[in-house]
């Protein structure tokens, strides 16, 4: 990686002591030197709605698609609810989706990992959003998959992500956001 990369990290669950964002808070740690992960914080995002959006775009919104519009490559935490994609992560895409012809989403590289406490991971969930980000034109990241289940036992009590393998994996992953980024 030679250029400097900006990665806007984006929280599926809006838990504040979520695995997810334990997961995305140890990605700015063994991120590679060239690349900065910030994040940004779902929550206020309201609602899709057509009608509110002929009204003129919330604000929260408008952050959430200068700040994509702004990164170089975007690294999505999830869990999986009821096998699926969490809702406030599929409302934010709906909104940033539309109109379709200025999604700050079309052409931009993206990675999904997910962790969970249950055996089989987020597996369900990638596949989804997968899928998800394919219709808004998003490049996603095809390998490494990134699947941490009962993720209760890599952590700390503080929230660290303690175990070392995994460690190694995350910064595999963000290696390969990084060339699969220089790409596009």
């Amino acid at each position: 990686m030679s250029a400097h990369l900006n990665v806007l990290a984006l929280n599926g669950s809006l838990r504040a002591a979520s695995y997810n964002g334990y997961l995305l808070r140890a990605a700015v740690e063994v991120a590679p030197s060239e690349m900065t992960i910030a994040g940004f914080d779902l929550g206020g995002i309201p609602l899709y709605n057509a009608d509110v959006q002929a009204a003129g775009e919330p604000g929260p919104v408008a952050a959430l698609r200068a700040a994509i519009d702004r990164s170089g490559a975007v690294l999505i935490a999830s869990p999986e609810y009821n096998y699926s994609v969490p809702g406030g992560l599929k409302n934010a895409i709906d909104w940033i989706s539309r109109p379709p012809a200025t999604s700050p989403f079309q052409r931009k590289p993206i990675a999904i990992l997910g962790a969970s406490t249950g055996p089989s991971g987020t597996m369900r969930m990638q596949v989804q959003l997968r899928t998800i980000l394919q219709s808004v034109g998003a490049y996603t990241l095809p390998k490494p998959e990134f699947v941490l289940a009962h993720c209760r036992d890599r952590f700390d009590a503080d929230g660290r992500l303690a175990d070392p393998k995994t460690r190694e994996h995350l910064a595999a992953l963000l290696a390969a956001l990084a060339e699969w980024a220089g790409r596009f």
